[in-house]
């Protein structure tokens, strides 16, 4: 069987999973892709990142980083899906050729999703309290005598809601519901039906916020920050660095190697070539990073103050802009809605994996599949949400890390790009080029041409490496400081 298919391509569905479901349209697909790939990292890294290194220099880096190294990751994820219609369990198993090794890299990558969203539901449910906290009318009853006095009140918050215990777990248990609800029915008919309209949803929200920020009084300071090109930035962060920042954000953004993307890759048609999707995957990456910093640059420029990175600048500064701003509690439901929108879908796509992952492992149907999930991600997230109160003594990676940390460190600076590096390799070795290219041109559309052989063979898995060893020297560098 497996040999069969490697050696056709996987052109027939032979493949497929027992049972195949399939998503109903190509919107779909690239809507679900796109919503597993967009995160907070588009909202609380990437304005700050490219703020800081260079502006507009930075912005265009960064897109030729997504077109360089994005795009192909996702190329390669999905093709393997597709053409195998397994999830990262039994994927390598189809494709490789008879008495390889290649799945036995499963026993690693499955764990992937999992922590993921062992820290990920935690951080969801953060945005949903806060978006509960705008909708209930509390915001606005305050009046602050400057900035500093709306900043300081905003870290009490943010520290008092940490320091809760029942609050946290009651925001994340409701989200890893909500995702194993939608997880009960098929692909097409839960999450497909819920994603979708979500999705464009979001895009709206957006389009509509930016757009009203963009008229706040001195808001184009913000624009002009975040999009003109700044020769004395770029200079003072160093080519290497600028480098090394887009490169990295351009491959963490899109969560790819650890199989989620993969599981959408088998729920899609050979109608159209992967990389025609791949590209509109990448490119609504883009543009919701892009349509945040058109938000916070002028929001935060308007109100005198500079964007943070990571927490801080949704639960502190952001909340900080909203207490001085003339419609505050209305921009700050839709900020958080859209912040948690983005969020949500992808828990709820990355659960759709873990799904296909143990239905392909053990055979186990829906219901009790999404039972088991809802189990396993609540016991995984229990360390990140005690780790800010109860077990705030106890600092896993050093200094004065947490369990989101570790969580974060064996995903996002192990897994992640091993499982990228690893599948490049399969690409090349395993399952070979020729049929990689094959399975990425079936359908209408752009076509991969041969000679991108040697940039997938040699200097993708390059890129791969660096970015490998940028991320343990990061880590290292922060927590033994």
């Amino acid at each position: 069987m497996n040999e069969n298919l490697r050696d056709i391509g996987m052109d027939t569905e032979a493949g497929q999973h027992q049972g195949a479901e399939k998503l109903k349209s190509r919107l779909g697909l690239i809507l679900l892709s796109a919503g597993c790939a967009i995160g907070l990292g588009n909202v609380w890294r990437f304005p700050y990142v490219a703020g800081e290194n260079g502006g507009g220099i930075f912005v265009a880096v960064y897109i030729l980083c997504l077109i360089l190294v994005g795009v192909p990751a996702v190329m390669l994820e999905m093709s393997l899906g597709r053409a195998t219609g397994k999830s990262i369990t039994r994927a390598y198993e189809a494709a490789e050729p008879p008495g390889s090794w290649w799945h036995l890299s499963r026993y690693v990558l499955i764990f992937g999703p999992y922590i993921l969203l062992g820290f990920y539901t935690v951080l969801t449910g953060w945005l949903l309290y806060y978006l509960c906290y705008f909708i209930g009318g509390d915001f606005g009853s305050q009046h602050y005598a400057s900035q500093a006095e709306a900043g300081a009140a905003s870290l009490k918050m943010f520290e008092s809601f940490l320091g809760n215990p029942a609050a946290m777990l009651t925001a994340t248990l409701a989200v890893i519901a909500a995702a194993g609800i939608i997880a009960l029915r098929r692909v097409e008919k839960g999450l497909e039906a819920v994603t979708k309209p979500l999705m464009l949803l979001l895009l709206f929200m957006m389009i509509a916020l930016a757009a009203y920020c963009l008229t706040l009084p001195g808001a184009m300071e913000g624009v002009r920050y975040y999009l003109y090109p700044d020769l004395d930035r770029f200079r003072n962060a160093g080519v290497p660095r600028v480098l090394t920042e887009a490169l990295t954000q351009a491959f963490f953004t899109l969560s790819v190697g650890q199989g989620s993307l993969l599981v959408f890759g088998s729920y899609a048609s050979k109608e159209h070539s992967l990389v025609n999707e791949s590209l509109y995957i990448v490119g609504l990456d883009f543009m919701v990073a892009f349509l945040a910093g058109l938000i916070i640059f002028p929001a935060c420029f308007s109100y005198g103050l500079r964007p943070d990175s990571g927490p801080d600048l949704l639960f502190i500064t952001m909340i900080n802009v909203f207490s001085g701003m003339e419609h505050g509690q209305t921009a700050g439901v839709l900020f958080f809605f859209f912040m948690f929108v983005a969020a949500f879908t992808t828990v709820a796509t990355v659960f759709e994996g873990n799904m296909a992952a143990v239905r392909d492992l053990f055979g186990i149907r829906r219901i009790p599949g999404a039972l088991l999930n809802t189990l396993l991600i609540t016991v995984l997230a229990l360390p990140v949400i005690f780790g800010f109160n109860i077990y705030n003594d106890i600092h896993p990676l050093g200094g004065r890390s947490n369990f989101l940390d570790l969580w974060d460190f064996i995903v996002s600076t192990n897994i992640l790009p091993c499982g990228a590096l690893f599948m490049t390799l399969f690409a090349a070795a395993g399952w070979g080029f020729h049929n990689f290219r094959k399975e990425v041109n079936t359908g209408a559309g752009l076509r991969l041409p041969a000679w991108t052989s040697g940039y997938f063979r040699i200097f993708l898995p390059f890129i791969i490496v660096l970015i490998l060893i940028t991320g343990y020297a990061g880590v290292i560098s922060k927590w033994s400081s």
